[in-house]
């Protein structure tokens, strides 16, 4: 597992792999934003006090209202997008269902990608999920069954493109890399996450909830047009990579397996006590990650008595915090190595454990610190920053330990991540009821009528 640097090092910040970094940085920010749009415009588009109308009714579209009287107050105009009549169970099914749809492609899609290319998985992943995600408001207005159906189908789209970037990373970032350019790729769901929680409710308020979906769909399409046109599977066919650059990429992962069996090694991976782990460091950090983005909006709600609808931006600080700790990580990673500082296990270990203990202490101190405002608000922004310290551990360590079954490997990685969101929801709404029964307060929850942020990871 240990490295030594190449003796030529390709350029860097102005290279085409990091280039291809910020593309998928891009891409993770598309995607994140499409995904969460619905808990953003879901506020809107179940709000009882606004028009009491039959289930799946259309208003008047807003922009059109505003071009054809301009004088017409803009509240007035939001008012007639349409609402519907969704139970909060409802809202948790049309919530969830985009869950199970990217489990139902995540390891199928390993192998498709080995067929087609990372690249067209990839591509075509984001182009039907920001497609969906424009037809979202109309699919609305023609029944909730036919949203659930359509948030499976974008959630099918969305594991096409997760698990394709494992393969991509395969072939592009040097070992003294990876780090830095998963890291900067990686970033971009947290900072999607951050961008939306600012920006979602003032587009809803300013132009009607079905802008957002419109808006960030059409970022979508945009990114995917980028997409084709500049990115190829592996350096050696790309036409405008520098012959410097190319020769560092491949001389770096020459010794890297790359055999062309496509048989799959079952009882090995089943022996294989650093995949467990990695599995294990998967389901453990989104866990954790999922009840605290969940309870969130509720926590500054109830502890801090602030009112997340007026500050977004409070509530969207830990993922900005998220954004850049992954980014400063990824950078320490590979110092760590190019120096000879850490051997490659050790740094990778040093991560996880750091991305997995930190953030626990963290959460356990939360509930000492309630009477201190400013000690909160620091806590609930080192959460999800320091988590995402995992990005340059167990994370990208399938790279490392397991690359010739990389994509089946990144497919089941993100099928635990998965499963773990999934039963920490439940869990969640077990404690709601829990909470419900014994007289407590219960705060809203991503899937409740009355929530006044919904977030999603």
């Amino acid at each position: 597992m240990e490295e030594k640097s190449p003796s030529r090092k390709g350029a860097d910040f102005c290279s085409l792999r990091y280039g291809l970094a910020l593309i998928m940085h891009f891409s993770n920010f598309t995607m994140i934003t499409q995904r969460v749009s619905l808990s953003i415009a879901i506020i809107a588009m179940v709000n009882s006090t606004q028009w009491s109308s039959p289930s799946n009714a259309s208003f008047e579209d807003p922009l059109a209202d505003t071009l054809s009287n301009p004088s017409r107050p803009i509240k007035e105009l939001n008012a007639r997008a349409s609402v519907y009549q969704w139970s909060p169970e409802t809202q948790g099914i049309i919530f969830s269902s985009i869950n199970y749809g990217i489990i139902l492609t995540l390891i199928p899609s390993g192998y498709l990608a080995g067929i087609f290319g990372a690249k067209q998985m990839l591509g075509a992943g984001l182009l039907i999920s920001s497609l969906l995600t424009l037809f979202t408001p109309l699919a609305a207005d023609f029944g909730v069954i036919l949203v659930i159906i359509l948030r499976t189908f974008q959630g099918m789209a969305q594991g096409m493109a997760w698990t394709g970037q494992f393969t991509i990373w395969a072939k592009w970032a040097p070992p003294l890399e990876r780090s830095k350019l998963t890291s900067i790729a990686g970033s971009g769901a947290a900072f999607g996450s951050f961008f939306i929680l600012c920006v979602g409710g003032l587009i809803s308020q300013a132009l009607g909830w079905p802008f957002i979906f419109y808006i960030f769909g059409s970022i979508g399409c945009v990114c995917c047009l980028l997409w084709f046109t500049v990115i190829y599977d592996d350096p050696s066919h790309h036409p405008c990579i520098s012959a410097r650059e190319k020769e560092y990429i491949m001389s770096s992962l020459a010794h890297q397996s790359s055999s062309p069996r496509r048989s799959v090694p079952i009882k090995a991976m089943v022996r294989c006590l650093p995949l467990w782990a990695i599995f294990t460091g998967f389901f453990s950090h989104f866990w954790l990650c999922t009840i605290i983005i969940t309870y969130l909006p509720t926590y500054i709600s109830t502890v801090l008595h602030v009112n997340i609808r007026d500050s977004g931006v409070l509530s969207s600080l830990p993922f900005i915090a998220a954004s850049s700790c992954t980014i400063l990580g990824g950078q320490l990673a590979d110092f760590l190595l190019s120096r000879s500082l850490l051997r490659l296990i050790t740094v990778r270990k040093l991560f996880s454990s750091l991305g997995l203990l930190l953030p626990s202490l963290c959460a356990v101190a939360l509930p000492f610190v309630a009477s201190s405002y400013v000690a909160t608000i620091i806590l609930l922004i080192l959460i999800p920053g320091t988590s995402n310290l995992c990005d340059s551990g167990f994370i990208i360590n399938t790279l490392d330990v397991a690359p010739r079954i990389l994509r089946l490997a990144g497919g089941m990685c993100f099928s635990c991540l998965l499963l773990s969101t999934c039963w920490a929801w439940s869990f969640t709404s077990h404690l709601d009821k829990l909470k419900s029964r014994t007289g407590l307060r219960s705060g809203p929850s991503p899937a409740s009528e009355d929530a006044e942020l919904p977030t999603s990871m």
